[in-house]
């Protein structure tokens, strides 16, 4: 009779795991969408607490302070808000992180170099003034979006349905997102050609 060798340790796949992770926050909106018929908001709410401390705690030394201070910032407001009420700290995760990332934003325009830049700066180390302006430019936009999509998914939150609620949360606001790389990308393409 063999034996099987199973050399596994934890996690044994960071990135599968990590990615797993990111999808469940990802369709988040869903979960609870589906879940209520289920369980208490109350157990949704303790489930995406743990949730978000397990990315947290495996993406800790990757993540930028600031990163780490606005994702213990959503998990501390979510706990605080799950002992008020359930069903209420359930669908205040998106804008809890909509807020947390405008925070990120906006203190980087305070204190520089803005967040668009730090990124910038990982593809293209030298980055020369115009970049610089520009990506302070880019990083304003992303602050008002975050502002603009946290307002709404408040505003479904608070006076639209469930589903409302999902359907924002869950797929309009990543399409907003996506035209907003998009048309980012585009912009850039045309200030660069200009520039050459």
């Amino acid at each position: 009779m063999s034996s099987t060798r199973f050399n596994v340790s934890w996690p044994a796949r960071p990135r599968l795991v990590g990615g797993a992770l990111a999808l469940l926050t990802a369709l988040y909106p869903f979960l609870v969408y589906f879940g209520l018929a289920h369980v208490a908001p109350r157990t949704i709410g303790l489930a995406l607490i743990a949730l978000l401390a397990l990315r947290l705690a495996l993406g800790w030394r990757a993540t930028p302070p600031g990163g780490r201070a606005a994702a213990l910032g959503v998990v501390g407001a979510l706990a605080l808000l799950m002992t008020i009420d359930g069903l209420a700290a359930t669908m205040a995760y998106p804008v809890l992180v909509n807020a947390a990332f405008a925070a990120l934003f906006a203190a980087s325009l305070l204190k520089g170099p803005t967040a668009i830049e730090r990124i910038a700066r990982l593809v293209e180390p030298t980055l020369d003034r115009p970049g610089i302006a520009y990506t302070r430019r880019v990083t304003q936009v992303w602050l008002g979006f975050f502002v603009v999509n946290g307002a709404v998914s408040w505003a479904t939150a608070v006076y639209g349905t469930l589903e409302q609620w999902t359907l924002y949360n869950g797929l309009i606001a990543y399409l907003l997102i996506g035209a907003l790389f998009g048309g980012e990308y585009l912009v850039r393409r045309r200030v660069r050609h200009e520039a050459a």
